[in-house]
C-alpha cells in the first residue's frame, strides 16, 4: 500500500467534511456571535435544507438549482421566525426563553417534515458532472468530495470578504460590539439581526444540500451534526468566524483519522479534543477571555 498516498487521501476525505460542518458552524457562530443566541433549532434547520433541496432538484432536475434554492427558502423561513417570535424576547435577560423558543422551533420543524416528505429516507443523486473519482498517488478519491473541498474553500473566502470588506459587513460587525451605539447612530438594528440570522440558516441550509448525496435526506439527520456544530464553535471560540473554520478542520480530522485508527474511541476523541481547548483557553482558541 502507498502510505503516503493513503493520509493524504484520508486528509482530503476530512477536509471535505470540515466543509459540510463549516456551514453549519459558520451559520451558528454567525448568530451568536450578532445575537447571543445559541440556536437548538441548527441542525433540524440543516436537516430542512437537505429536504429542500431533494425537491428542488426532482422538480428542476439539477443539482446547481438545489443549492441556490434551498438555502433561499429555508433563509425566508430563518427570516420570518425571527420578525414574528424571536425579535420579541430582545432585552429579556432570561437566556433561557432562547433556548425554549428554538427548541420549539426544532420540534415543530421536525414534524413539518415528517408530515410532508414522509418518514422514508430521501436520496439526492449526485449530479453527473461530479460522479466518478480520480487517483491521487494511486489512491482512489471520488470527485464530489473535491468539490466540498474547492466549495467550502470559496465559501470560506467569501465570507471573510463579506465580513471584512463590505460596509453591510462592517454594520454586522459593529452591531456584534455594540449595538445600542449603532442604533443610537440610525442603523436598523433589528433589520441586521433578522439578515444575520436568516443568513446563518441558509448556510446551514447550504450544507444540508451537500451533505444530502453523502448520507441521503433523513429524519434525525441533524441531531448529530448540531452537536458535532456546537464542539466546533466551542473549541474555535463563541462568536469566531475565523475560529469555526480551524474548529471544523480540527473535529473533522478527529472525526476521520479517529474512526479509522480508533473505532470504538472516535466520538470520544472529538470531546477530548474540545476538553483539552478548554482547559487550555477557557473562551476557546480564538474566543475572548473573560
Amino acid at each position: 500500500m502507498n502510505w503516503f498516498g493513503f493520509i493524504l487521501a484520508q486528509c482530503l476525505n476530512a477536509l471535505s467534511q470540515a466543509s459540510i460542518l463549516f456551514f453549519i458552524a459558520c451559520g451558528l457562530t454567525l448568530i451568536f456571535g450578532i445575537m447571543r443566541i445559541v440556536n437548538f433549532a441548527h441542525g433540524v434547520i440543516f436537516m430542512l435544507g437537505a429536504y429542500v433541496g431533494y425537491t428542488a432538484n426532482v422538480v428542476t432536475g439539477s443539482f446547481l438549482a438545489s443549492l441556490i434554492i434551498a438555502p433561499i427558502v429555508v433563509g425566508l423561513v430563518g427570516m420570518a421566525f425571527e420578525w414574528t417570535l424571536l425579535r420579541h424576547l430582545y432585552g429579556r435577560r432570561d437566556g433561557g426563553a432562547y433556548l425554549l423558543l428554538t427548541f420549539g422551533l426544532a420540534v415543530v420543524l421536525s414534524e413539518l417534515i415528517r408530515i410532508i416528505w414522509g418518514a422514508q429516507p430521501r436520496s439526492l443523486a449526485t449530479p453527473e458532472a461530479l460522479l466518478g473519482i480520480v487517483m491521487i498517488l494511486d489512491q482512489p478519491f471520488p470527485i464530489y468530495r473535491l468539490f466540498l473541498i474547492g466549495l467550502g474553500l470559496a465559501a470560506g473566502i467569501a465570507v471573510w470578504q463579506f465580513l471584512e470588506r463590505t460596509r453591510a459587513g462592517l454594520l454586522i460587525r459593529a452591531v456584534s460590539q455594540n449595538s445600542e451605539m449603532v442604533h443610537a447612530l440610525g442603523t436598523d438594528v433589528d433589520l441586521v439581526r433578522t439578515a444575520v440570522f436568516g443568513f446563518g440558516c441558509a448556510l446551514a441550509a447550504l450544507g444540508g444540500v451537500l451533505a444530502a448525496p453523502l448520507v441521503t435526506a433523513f429524519l434525525g439527520m441533524g441531531t448529530s451534526v448540531v452537536i458535532d456544530a456546537f464542539v466546533i464553535v466551542i473549541i474555535g471560540g463563541m462568536g469566531s468566524f475565523l475560529g469555526s473554520i480551524i474548529g471544523s478542520v480540527l473535529v473533522a480530522f478527529v472525526q476521520v483519522f479517529g474512526a479509522y485508527y480508533f473505532q470504538d474511541l472516535a466520538l470520544a476523541l472529538m470531546y477530548l479534543l474540545m476538553l483539552i481547548v478548554l482547559v487550555v483557553r477557557p473562551g476557546g482558541l480564538l474566543g475572548k477571555e473573560e
